[in-house]
């Protein structure tokens, strides 16, 4: 094998994986380089030299990294620590505060309390596989974010490039513990709807599957809801990427809480949130009154003007 043949094959490599209008340019800089340090150093025999270089340049994936300026890890050790408390939080703190809420629906759904442990356990899996697989994705998305945000090239870089120094943002944890859990909440609407979990066991129930929450908010309030829920997700993450509070971001804030508050405070109060039937079926389970249901939506509004005005606060 001639020695052009062993440098074009790793040339190859490295080109293959960069964009198609950079690739004849590195090649040709790559070739030119390989050539003038085999001849630098006179060998003997120039195609062991010429596999010393090769060596010494190492995998050609990582080379081509460099060039294409993205990174190798899925989670880089900047954000690795943040990930691991707070997937370590998740699993402490929601997953069994979700898995009890099940068993004690089970439990008062069937009366059958081995049968209501045993999806507690499935739950408790197939919930603790969901929450790492999501949490895994949302960082290794957000870690190439990062990496492209604060790429400077090295070649042309000046004292000039340094960023602003900029406090860390400490909520950053909080933030991303919030858009899982409001991604959580977003996958729970759906499936009360579609799964319709709740068995009447009541008079006339007969068995009967039905869903929690009111049909007719499928007709009307629940999309600007879900709308709401998904814009604050989004603005979580968001937060987390830009390391804090922005006054874009608050202003993003402020319109997803706007669509997810004020839709849900206004059917609270009208008493239009969960299902009659439901409501008949687990009366022993749930007393209500108009009080209650005004004096709740009145905390939900509470709750979204208490976090629009903070994450106004934050960024200015």
């Amino acid at each position: 094998m001639s020695t052009s043949v062993l440098t074009e094959r790793y040339v190859h490599e490295v080109v293959r994986r960069l964009p198609a209008d950079q690739r004849e340019d590195i090649a040709e800089e790559l070739r030119t380089t390989i050539a003038d340090t085999v001849e630098g150093r006179g060998p003997a025999d120039p195609r062991m030299a010429e596999r010393e270089v090769l060596s010494e340049l190492g995998d050609p994936v990582r080379y081509a990294a460099r060039y294409s300026e993205r990174p190798l890890a899925l989670i880089g050790p900047d954000l690795y620590s943040t990930y691991i408390r707070l997937l370590v939080t998740l699993l402490c703190t929601v997953l069994p505060a979700i898995t009890f809420g099940v068993v004690v629906l089970d439990v008062l759904d069937d009366d059958d309390l081995g049968a209501a442990i045993g999806g507690g356990i499935s739950t408790l899996f197939t919930l603790g596989c969901q929450i790492i697989a999501v949490l895994t994705v949302v960082f290794g998305v957000l870690e190439r974010v990062r990496h492209r945000k604060g790429v400077v090239d090295a070649a042309t870089w000046t004292p000039d490039d340094l960023p602003e120094v900029r406090e860390p943002d400490k909520g950053g944890v909080a933030a991303c513990a919030a858009a899982v859990w409001v991604t959580l909440l977003f996958g729970l609407i759906i499936w009360q709807h579609t799964a319709e979990p709740y068995r009447m066991d009541g008079a006339g129930g007969d068995g009967k599957h039905i869903e929690v929450l009111a049909p007719g908010l499928w007709s009307g309030w629940i999309w600007p809801m879900l709308a709401g829920l998904a814009g604050l997700a989004v603005v979580q993450l968001a937060r987390v990427a830009a390391r804090g509070w922005t006054i874009p971001l608050a202003t993003g804030n402020a319109v997803a809480q706007a669509l997810f508050t004020l839709p849900l405070a206004w059917v609270l109060y009208q008493r239009d949130f969960f299902n009659p039937d439901f409501l008949k079926d687990a009366e022993t389970l749930w007393s209500s009154s108009d009080q209650a249901y005004a004096g709740t939506a009145l905390i939900v509004l509470a709750v979204g003007v208490s976090g629009v005005f903070k994450s106004f606060r934050a960024a200015r």
